[in-house]
């Protein structure tokens, strides 16, 4: 089975074009796959499918795995990697700088591939999230809990160059106050140059990724500030602030494709 790889200022994934096959991955299928020393390696798998038949516009679905197997709603990063995938796959309609739509499982995306480097295989995606009801976004423990497509607590902490993220992240990552699945936990500091410095711990992959698109914008969410860093890469988030939701919601940031392969299932 022909597979790509791809990331997202470091958070990798491993994408199967599933259009003309009947392959659903298992959760032991997207375990082993994913495992960094037995396997591919990834944070992540994803699927691109066939468009549901009743959404106009829309080209094709994508469905995402965390490395443990587990299914979740939607992975910003990943939507950008799909996104490029999809681009470079001539899905496009309308044109190569038409935008992409897909339905992913929290609802419909537009996705524009701002740039692309054939020779260096890297490009500059954004993707619009769904909107976030301001009603949704409280206050938790010490910090903000929200949903930009999966659940995350943001907290804001000290010395965050140094922070021992797989520790607090794991001891927060179950607390009863974050509802009976927990959330992925965000730790955010302002950095001197005006960026906002993220490092997330990942639920359904259990440690430390180099970087989470749905936690950057759950950061740039509660701080304002759209410009946010992580270990892997820079972002940019945009969003209007209403009275009732935060709208409009854009992330951009790097994509790379790294490599394609074949897999035995």
């Amino acid at each position: 089975m022909e597979f790509y790889k791809f990331d997202g200022a470091g958070n990798d994934f491993i994408l199967v074009d599933v259009r003309r096959s009947a392959w659903v991955p298992d959760a032991a299928q997207v375990a082993a796959m994913c495992h960094r020393r037995l396997g591919i390696g990834a944070d992540g798998l994803m699927t691109l499918g066939l468009p549901p038949a009743d959404v106009a516009g829309c080209q094709f679905s994508m469905t995402y795995f965390n490395s443990d197997g587990s299914r979740a709603a939607m992975c910003g990063n990943g939507g950008r990697c799909i996104a490029l995938f999809a681009h470079l796959s001539g899905l496009t309609s309308g044109g190569a700088s038409a935008p992409l739509r897909f339905m992913a499982d929290d609802g419909l995306h537009e996705a524009d591939i701002l740039m692309w480097d054939k020779t260096a295989r890297v490009g500059l995606v954004r993707i619009a999230m769904r909107d976030v009801a301001r009603s949704t976004v409280r206050r938790c423990l010490d910090g903000w809990l929200l949903d930009t497509g999966v659940p995350h607590y943001v907290q804001r902490v000290s010395g965050l160059a140094g922070y021992d993220v797989e520790r607090e992240g794991r001891r927060l990552r179950h607390a009863p106050e974050l509802g009976a699945e927990g959330a992925n936990i965000d730790f955010i500091e302002d950095r001197d140059d005006g960026r906002l410095m993220i490092r997330t711990y990942e639920r359904g992959v259990e440690g430390e990724t180099l970087s989470c698109g749905t936690g950057v914008t759950a950061a740039a969410i509660v701080s304002g500030n759209g410009r946010v860093s992580t270990r892997g890469g820079d972002f940019a988030v945009a969003f209007s602030a209403g009275d009732d939701s935060y709208s409009g919601i854009t992330l951009t940031g790097p994509v790379s494709l790294n490599f394609t392969g074949d897999w035995n299932l």
